[in-house]
């Protein structure tokens, strides 16, 4: 599916369905969506889109995915710290993953992927997901050739999703006066369901036609 920051929630379904999760190191193209940089978060007041400033000169069309470098203009890791801790510093599951999500969003990475693969593997391993991951030095094509399916144009994009998948709802700290949102960062699940998280991508799993 590509490199997705903090992937939706839809996305990791897609994933768990799979059991693998390629990512191609060597993608191009990526202005064409913004997942690969940006998540969304609910918090007091309402959705929040957060993004990871890039390096203009490597965020183009011809950049592949390996070497766009990640900007600290604007000091977005102080904000996008204290948007998380807003969102979620009174959801049940925080507390346990504080620390170590705080080291990566304040980290010193250099380049995207770097700061992707991170907060995936953070996510993988408090939610206990059965998922594999896989990181392509070489073109992804040759990987897509044993019938692996590519998600990329499908989900994640600017436009809506064209992957039929239904939302389960799941217990959200803000819902009782927004209702549910569908459809955030794989963060808002892990923060508010912890491992049991597991369970609402599995049946939106089933769901996947």
């Amino acid at each position: 599916m590509g490199s997705m920051c903090a992937a939706s929630v839809r996305c990791y379904a897609v994933a768990l369905k799979a059991g693998t999760l390629l990512v191609d190191l060597c993608e191009t193209r990526l202005p064409l969506r913004h997942s690969h940089h940006r998540y969304r978060v609910d918090g007091p007041n309402g959705i929040q889109t957060l993004t990871v400033p890039l390096v203009g000169s490597t965020n183009n069309m011809m950049t592949p995915l390996r070497d766009v470098l990640i900007s600290e203009h604007g000091d977005w890791r102080r904000l996008h710290w204290g948007a998380l801790y807003s969102a979620y510093g009174r959801s049940p599951y925080f507390d346990y993953v504080a620390d170590d999500l705080s080291r990566i969003i304040n980290g010193s990475q250099r380049y995207l992927h770097e700061f992707n693969a991170q907060l995936h593997q953070l996510i993988v391993d408090f939610m206990d997901l059965p998922l594999s991951t896989r990181y392509l030095e070489d073109s992804g094509k040759q990987a897509l050739e044993d019938g692996t399916i590519d998600l990329r144009g499908r989900i994640g994009m600017k436009k809506p999703d064209t992957l039929p998948i239904a939302n389960v709802p799941y217990y959200q700290m803000w819902q009782e006066t927004q209702g549910f949102r569908p459809d955030l960062s794989i963060l808002d699940l892990m923060m508010n369901a912890g491992r049991e998280g597991i369970f609402t991508l599995m049946e939106m799993a089933k769901l996947i036609e």
